[in-house]
């Protein structure tokens, strides 16, 4: 496999004198500096999300952003006077991005230095870097697909999602039911790898190895008649939320081997990750085979092992185990469980393909 490239998430703007030239309390008619409405753009473009932090008012600051015709851009906003480090960090945690994923821009020596104190994992860029930030390798993924286009318009769905979520009286069960939930599991098709490799680089937090499968890959396993490449997209009442996880299977007449389970931090609330499980484990069932899982612990995928154990997944040694080859890391965590059938999702509506047969001739 290979390494995982870092990749620039989110970029973090200040206003005066870096989106803008001049400082906007001085003079209301401020306008872009040369060169942001093009990076702007390109990293929109990219599924670079872009968010502001600046000290400023926030209702005129906003408004002129809008004048301008950019506030489109940004998925997050902290424009007030407290310190830049503390709003960078509320962004970050807003996007739920790790900090070594976050960029930020600012003219001021005194601020992006207060930044990187605090934020040491932040890249902090001066105002005059900005016509080379397209250039640089952390600002261009290997591969820009139809949903990384897409992911500022997904992001800001989220935030209308999660506004009436908040105002939702009720329990979040019936919160869920109300959004309309669609999920489906198909086998991934050539033109879904560019996809499929960004969420094995991209996604950390609901990423269950960490394991970056490049397109290469990828492509050797759906040429596997052993292999299963799975690709779970999404949707509800407020849009598609794309393709937002990917789960690697290898099947045999006793045993399938779940070598990797990575899905969008964006579909954790509506329980995507176990959701994919309970319908492996059905499918297993089905076959008659055990279901074994890899885990390898990060600092961030926490979440995913509490997925896995809450599924029923465990450590129990089970001599189907003797049929994998052993992991090479000695980090990699083999999990057991002996599948019986399970209930259909009761918050959205599933349709996967069934396991264990030979694909329909295209």
């Amino acid at each position: 496999m290979t390494d995982p490239v870092t990749t620039v998430k989110c970029v973090v703007w200040d206003l005066d004198n870096t989106l803008w030239k001049g400082v906007l309390l001085e003079d209301g008619d401020v306008v872009l500096n040369e060169h942001v409405l093009d990076t702007i753009t390109a990293l929109d473009a990219r599924g670079v999300l872009q968010a502001v932090a600046s000290k400023n008012d926030h209702e005129p600051a906003w408004q002129r952003l809008e004048e301008l015709g950019v506030a489109e851009y940004f998925v997050a906003a902290r424009i007030g006077w407290g310190p830049k480090s503390a709003s960078v960090r509320a962004i970050a945690d807003e996007l739920e991005f790790a900090l070594t994923t976050i960029a930020f821009v600012d003219d001021q020596p005194a601020e992006r230095a207060e930044v990187a104190f605090h934020l040491p994992q932040v890249r902090c860029h001066p105002a005059e870097a900005i016509p080379e930030l397209l250039s640089l390798p952390e600002y261009n993924p290997p591969t820009v697909t139809v949903d990384s286009r897409r992911r500022r318009q997904s992001y800001q769905a989220n935030a209308r999602r999660r506004a009436e979520q908040e105002s939702f009286d009720g329990p979040s069960e019936e919160f869920l039911r109300s959004l309309d939930l669609v999920m489906e599991i198909n086998r991934a098709t050539t033109d879904d790898l560019s996809r499929m490799e960004e969420l094995t680089l991209r996604t950390s937090q609901m990423n269950a190895t960490g394991v970056h499968y490049s397109d290469a890959d990828l492509r050797a396993l759906l040429d596997d008649a052993r292999h299963e490449v799975l690709a779970v997209t999404m949707g509800d009442r407020f849009g598609p939320h794309g393709a937002v996880g990917v789960a690697l299977l290898e099947t045999g007449p006793a045993v399938w081997h779940l070598k990797l389970l990575a899905t969008s931090c964006r579909v954790v609330s509506f329980g995507a990750g176990a959701t994919v499980l309970n319908w492996l484990i059905s499918e297993a069932a089905a076959a008659g085979a055990h279901l074994v899982a890899d885990f390898r612990p990060t600092a961030r995928n926490r979440i995913m092992e509490v997925a896995y154990r809450f599924t029923g997944f465990t450590e129990e040694h089970c001599a189907c185990l003797g049929e994998l080859r052993r992991a090479d890391d000695g980090e990699t965590q083999r999990l057991h469980i002996t599948p019986a059938p399970r209930p259909a999702p009761d918050t959205l509506r599933l349709t996967a393909v069934r396991l264990g047969r030979v694909p329909d001739a295209v």
